[in-house]
């Protein structure tokens, strides 16, 4: 099930949404310019790895860059390949334009940073030995969709689903959508080696749970909670 759009209109400019999506993308050509192992470098330096940020290892002198606590935010702007870069891209400009609607530009700026934090500690926390770096956005991007969940839990989104060779296209309701995205990172995290690299899907979780706690915190007190969808006339 792929998000493609929603059907609910902002009525600010999503600035932020938006920075963030040109900067996350400015940041991994500059990646790819690095070369294979320029990219790996680039990975360990400014990736969240646990067992640097608790303290317990020290990475080289060569490929230190910033402190342990600082990778917690550079991490943010990291990405493995294409298509971890354009899915979280495609999540945030899906739905990061109604949360920052409901907030305001500079809120929304620190929510998307707090939940971000909160996704990195929910995943290294566990496992504070592991050596494998954590990069991506999706962390804090969970956190928007746990705000987008509450804030518009009936808005229509179109998706995606492949069936085999044939692909259909069906307009559901946000909170199924949201919800069987949060059922699919439950299930995979119960399922994942946490000694061997891959998704952090423990971080989806606490980002998205971030989000749920958040958002009557960050949002403007004339937005309310689990609204009836605004559908733009066509």
């Amino acid at each position: 099930m792929i998000p493609l759009h929603d059907d609910n209109p902002t009525s600010t400019t999503p600035y932020v949404t938006v920075a963030l999506i040109v900067v996350c993308s400015v940041i991994f050509l500059w990646q790819l310019a690095h070369g294979p192992q320029g990219q790996q470098l680039v990975v360990y330096s400014l990736g969240v790895v646990p067992a640097v940020l608790f303290g317990y290892r020290e990475l080289p002198p060569e490929v230190y860059a910033v402190p342990a606590y600082v990778t917690v935010i550079t991490s943010m702007f990291l990405h493995g390949g294409w298509l971890h870069l354009i899915g979280n891209m495609l999540y945030l400009w899906i739905f990061g334009n109604n949360v920052e609607d409901a907030m305001g530009h500079v809120r929304f700026i620190i929510f998307y940073v707090v939940c971000g934090i909160v996704a990195v500690l929910a995943h290294a926390l566990p496992h504070p030995d592991s050596v494998i770096p954590m990069i991506g956005a999706s962390g804090a991007i969970s956190g928007v969709l746990g705000a987008y969940l509450l804030l518009h839990p009936y808005a229509r989104v179109l998706v995606l689903i492949p069936l085999g060779i044939i692909l259909y296209t069906v307009r559901l309701p946000a909170l199924g959508v949201l919800g069987f995205w949060f059922g699919l990172q439950l299930l995979s995290s119960l399922m994942a080696d946490p000694n061997q690299p891959g998704v952090a899907f423990g971080a989806h979780l606490g980002g998205f749970v971030a989000g749920l706690a958040l958002i009557p915190l960050f949002k403007h007190r004339r937005v309310r909670l689990w609204a009836q969808p605004r559908y733009q006339r066509r």
